[in-house]
């Protein structure tokens, strides 16, 4: 039987670090690395991702979008993928920010929480903004297959903000709104609850209270779009000890050497845990 997610990813977080690296294969990063904009030099492009970061960064999270542009090759390329990030003992969070109804967000919960799905990730994005509760299937499965899902709350694009910010009836946004619902699912959850929220590293101080989240908090942004380390003070202030901060083009583009990619991973952790610090709890 095995550890229920956020177990996992506390444990991760405590041996390799607080940084999750993003799998993003832009066709542009495609050709800087000398590689053909097809599946088979997405083939090569997590070949070298791999073997480079698999076994010393906690989560590596691979963005479905860009394997899916190359068809049913590129999803064999990303099936792939996640079983060998997980054979190299990484976590896997797929990007797939996928949020729907029904039989439909049940049927998107078995193709990537379900063991048996070839597709199967260790935990995966999604939108809440057709109502937390739709997303409950999903909730469902992670917790029955020992998954993860990490919610939208306050993204970094500025066209978030309308929505995200927008005030309901009882005077919450819509987005503490979010908060105060993955909370209500992590509360008395020990070491460290399994649902997550994402929350931007370059949207500054958020006004909301992450406080009492018990689970991980995944901060994009960092990098090449503009976000630093620093700036995680900014954004979280004392709510600190879980955040997972992720990076991608940053590394990425030091590839592909896998000795290049490699110190830029460290030179990026070294960064987040100066600003980190021990965690409290």
């Amino acid at each position: 039987m095995t550890k229920a997610f956020g177990a996992r990813l506390y444990e991760a977080l405590e041996t390799r670090g607080p940084l999750c690296v993003g799998i993003d294969p832009h066709p542009s990063l495609l050709t800087a690395w000398g590689l053909p904009d097809d599946a088979d030099g997405l083939a090569r492009f997590c070949e070298i991702v791999i073997d480079a970061l698999g076994d010393r960064v906690a989560v590596l999270k691979p963005q479905s979008a860009f394997f899916e542009r190359h068809g049913s090759r590129g999803v064999a390329v990303l099936e792939s993928a996640i079983r060998q990030l997980r054979e190299a003992g990484a976590l896997v969070l797929l990007d797939v920010k996928r949020g729907d109804i029904g039989s439909t967000v049940a049927a998107y919960a078995a193709a990537y929480l379900d063991p048996a799905s070839p597709l199967r990730a260790d935990a995966i994005t999604a939108s809440p903004f057709l109502g937390v509760g739709s997303l409950r299937p999903m909730f469902d499965a992670a917790t029955a297959h020992d998954g993860g899902v990490f919610v939208l709350a306050l993204t970094s694009n500025p066209e978030g903000a309308a929505v995200q910010r927008a005030v309901g009836p009882g005077g919450r946004t819509v987005a503490q709104t979010v908060i105060d619902e993955i909370s209500q699912l992590n509360a008395g959850v020990s070491p460290l609850g399994s649902f997550g929220l994402v929350v931007g590293a370059t949207i500054g101080d958020t006004g909301h209270d992450l406080s009492r989240v018990n689970g991980p908090i995944l901060a994009p942004g960092l990098g090449a779009q503009g976000g630093t380390a620093s700036d995680l003070r900014t954004v979280f202030g004392n709510d600190l000890d879980w955040v997972v901060p992720s990076y991608s083009r940053e590394i990425l583009a030091r590839g592909p050497s896998v000795s290049d990619l490699r110190s830029a991973a460290a030179d990026v952790l070294a960064q987040c845990r100066a600003v980190l610090g021990p965690r409290t709890r």
